[in-house]
């Protein structure tokens, strides 16, 4: 973890390493790691309307005319507790233009025997209700050298098609399309910048994504807990080289993209109010 917006650095297991990250004195690229709040994905055109009034973001996605990823991914963040097996960041999200709200933000990254867990939360320290939603943004690793060779499981049923700007313009059934992973499959030439919904949980309430090893002889789980409700899923094609398809992205998220604008399943986070979502990876060996 890194002071930088609170991102997740690095997690290597056994040697291997889970997450393909970043080292200290490195540029963070790709939203490699990064916590998006107080929304995930993007917001169309940045506007959107909250309680009455017209709102405008920072156009952070400026080839596509969106905001994207939120608002503290390039802020510091503090250390307020640690040790050998757990690290806690916090940080304030003041009000600005376009976001008039007051949130408090904390990262909680724990390691146990069976993998590492993450919660992030949000406490409105405002007069106002504001709108919420969170992800984000770590780059998986199984040691296949690029993603094609990797076999993907995504217990979700349906994919959101986008439209060129990564905006949503329908929720479709996964069923005969190349976005269906519900079965274990290579990912070959596939692309992946999709969102997914309708995720099937086991019986702890988890989503489980699984990358495995063509051998079959290991990988790593990504579980989608409390709070997560919606998945983004990218191939790094669009990254400059050499990173791309490297690694899969795997993104939970409290919400689709453009949830500001549509509204689904944004939080109306009241004065005083919590929100956490839960999210965690669990290296396996066969």
């Amino acid at each position: 973890m890194v002071e930088l917006g609170a991102a997740l650095r690095s997690y290597t297991v056994d040697g291997r390493p889970v997450l393909h990250g970043f080292d200290a004195d490195d540029r963070i690229t790709g939203g490699r790691g990064q916590i998006l709040v107080p929304w995930p994905n993007r917001v169309g055109a940045g506007r959107y309307r909250w309680h009455g009034e017209d709102l405008q973001l920072p156009l952070s996605e400026p080839e596509h005319g969106n905001a994207i990823h939120g608002l503290l991914r390039w802020t510091s963040w503090q250390v307020v507790e640690s040790d050998t097996a757990r690290a806690v960041c916090e940080t304030d999200l003041w009000p600005q233009p376009g976001y008039p709200f007051h949130l408090r933000i904390r990262a909680e990254y724990a390691l146990h025997d069976t993998g590492l867990e993450v919660a992030l939360t949000a406490r409105n320290a405002g007069g106002q209700v504001a709108p919420y939603g969170v992800g984000q943004h770590p780059y998986l690793t199984v040691g296949t050298g690029t993603v094609d060779d990797v076999v993907l499981t995504v217990p979700a049923d349906t994919w959101l098609r986008t439209d060129d700007s990564g905006l949503p313009v329908a929720e479709e059934s996964v069923a005969g399309t190349p976005y269906d992973f519900r079965a274990p499959r290579s990912i070959g030439a596939t692309r992946l910048d999709t969102p997914f919904g309708s995720l099937v949980r086991d019986g702890r309430g988890r989503a489980v994504v699984r990358l495995a090893h063509p051998s079959g002889e290991h990988g790593a789980d990504l579980w989608l807990g409390e709070g997560a409700e919606y998945l983004q899923i990218y191939s790094g094609d669009t990254l400059p080289e050499p990173q791309r398809r490297l690694a899969l992205a795997v993104e939970p998220m409290s919400c689709p993209p453009n949830a500001f604008v549509d509204g689904t399943s944004i939080v109306a986070l009241e004065p005083g109010a919590r929100h956490t979502m839960r999210w965690g990876i669990t290296p396996w060996h066969g």
